[in-house]
């Protein structure tokens, strides 16, 4: 099964493509950036074509995304959550099996611990991928997190559907 997992921002937006019938399980992993000085629409443009490169390019079967948590900057939750609209429309109209999972359920699936630090859940992402070091940018690592929760959980929590 290939996942696409996504940490939605909209300065930077996490991705990292796993297959778990594969012994090298990541395929890619990286970051969608959008620069500060364009303009929202145009930033949500940019995000919408360099996710539906990724879809064709890997084709996945899921796409899990990580849930939004409270922002203590209001300024900021608007945006995020304007470009994570855009990532799921994109996704959906792609592929259709998309999963959410808020941090702490990936916390615990990655470390077993729900208030797991963000060090604890990039170690564990580099242990269970097998690779030589931390994936960077930081929404790299958080996406191949996010993917690594689906496959390690799916079958026991469906209900985290769209």
């Amino acid at each position: 099964m290939v996942i696409l997992g996504i940490d939605p921002g909209y300065a930077i937006v996490g991705y990292g493509v796993i297959d778990t019938t594969k012994k090298d399980m990541v395929l890619d992993y990286g970051a969608i950036t959008t620069p500060k000085e364009d303009s929202m629409p145009v930033r949500l443009q940019s995000i919408e074509g360099a996710l539906n490169f990724l879809l064709e390019k890997f084709k996945p079967d899921v796409v899990a995304i990580e849930e939004l948590f409270y922002f203590k900057n209001q300024k900021t939750v608007i945006p995020v959550a304007q470009a994570r609209g855009v990532i799921v429309l994109t996704c959906q109209k792609y592929c259709g099996n998309i999963y959410e999972y808020t941090p702490l359920q990936i916390k615990q699936a990655l470390t077993g611990h729900g208030r797991a630090e963000k060090a604890q859940v990039q170690y564990m992402v580099k242990a269970i991928l097998g690779l030589n070091s931390i994936p960077k940018p930081d929404d790299a690592a958080d996406a191949l997190a996010v993917a690594i929760c689906h496959s390690q959980t799916s079958s026991v929590l469906n209900e985290n559907r769209m």
